[in-house]
Parts: structure tokens; C-alpha cells; sequence
């Protein structure tokens, strides 16, 4: 019985950190109302981000830059321009992308991002990926 319980146990330890290494990586949308280019960002990338390999990586949080919301991450500068996408990981700034110019740029752009961040931690970056839609 004892040994059953441990077993539980270390098991739990283990998801549970699998699933918080898994969850750590987000990225972050500093955006304003009427900001013609997020509203781009909308239309031309959004739809299809959250069933995106990137977006099953780092979910997507939006930051309403009016309203002067907390981001709960550590950023290296402030934010000031929108939109700017932050990527972090567990809390703490990795990677930005300042403004947006089109859906590819985007695209390419954040899986760069996230294949060098992996690259540098030592998760082995996005096999074939060079960014993109789902497909």
C-alpha cells in the first residue's frame, strides 16, 4: 500500500511538472483600442493562431495597454508601442516583437522566437517549423 501511494505520488510530481513547463510559455499582446494595426493583427493572423503550433507553445493573453493592467511579467523595458508581442516564460520576458507589418512577417518572426528560446534552454526547437499556419 505504501508503495502505491508513493507511486501516486511521484507521479503527480511528474505531470504536474510537465504540465507547468509546458504551461510557463506564453505570449503576451500589448494592445489599444482603435490600434489599426492589432485590429490587422486580428484579422489576418488571430483566427488561426490558437491552432497553431506557436499558439499551442505560448497562449495567447492580451494586455489592454489603456487600462494600465499589470502584465505579471518580468519585462527587460517598458512597453510602449502597440501592438507589441512579448513572449515569457514562466514570468519573465524572452523574446518581443514590436508592431506588426503582415501575417507572414508575424509568422516568421515568433517561431524564430521560439525556437531560439528553446534552442537556448535546451528544448529541442519546433521540428521543420519555420512558422505558419496550421496545416
Amino acid at each position: 500500500m505504501r508503495r502505491l501511494v508513493w507511486i501516486v505520488v511521484l507521479s503527480l510530481v511528474v505531470v504536474g511538472g510537465a504540465l507547468r513547463s509546458a504551461d510557463a510559455l506564453e505570449l503576451l499582446m500589448f494592445e489599444r483600442a482603435g490600434c489599426p494595426y492589432c485590429l490587422r493583427w486580428n484579422r489576418d493572423v488571430e483566427p488561426a493562431y490558437t491552432a497553431s503550433e506557436e499558439g499551442r507553445l505560448a497562449p495567447l493573453r492580451r494586455i489592454d495597454m489603456d487600462r494600465r493592467e499589470d502584465p505579471r511579467v518580468a519585462l527587460k523595458v517598458p512597453v510602449h508601442y502597440s501592438p507589441t508581442f512579448v513572449l515569457a516564460d514562466d514570468g519573465r520576458e524572452v523574446g518581443r516583437l514590436i508592431g506588426f507589418i503582415d501575417a507572414a512577417t508575424f509568422w516568421g518572426l515568433l517561431s524564430k522566437m521560439i525556437n531560439d528560446h528553446r534552442s537556448q534552454t535546451g528544448t529541442s526547437p519546433t521540428p521543420g517549423r519555420t512558422g505558419g499556419r496550421p496545416g
